[in-house]
């Protein structure tokens, strides 16, 4: 049984969990709030390339990525934001979706699970 690594571990939450060739990361958000949706997405990716790096691994073995946006008239600036990060040829599995995220000024959550 492989084992299991929790990396930024508090009481509520491990930013990343590692089991056996497997990372997954809970859902990340901009650290400046008051950005727009471009500037929080671009924030947000650069803390997933972080978190992947600590788990020993990178996009481009992004296996499943979900986004959440608070509204969905973001969905195309999102997307040129992604689209530039994601790796072509590399692209994961995704999901995105419309939620009432945790607080106002998030404006885009996203989670990935990536092979190490």
């Amino acid at each position: 049984m492989a084992d299991i690594i929790r990396l930024d571990q508090n009481t509520r939450r491990s930013r990343a969990v590692i089991h056996g060739d497997t990372v997954y990361l809970a859902g990340q958000t901009a650290d400046d709030r008051a950005a727009d949706l471009t500037g929080q997405t671009r924030q947000v990716l650069a803390k997933i390339d972080e978190m992947l790096a600590a788990a020993g691994t990178d996009k481009s073995k992004v296996l499943n990525i979900t986004i959440w946006l608070a509204d969905m008239a973001d969905f195309a600036a999102m997307n040129a934001v992604y689209d530039a990060w994601v790796v072509q040829g590399s692209t994961p599995a995704r999901c995105c979706g419309q939620v009432a995220l945790a607080a106002p000024d998030i404006r885009v959550e996203i989670m990935a699970i990536a092979a190490r």
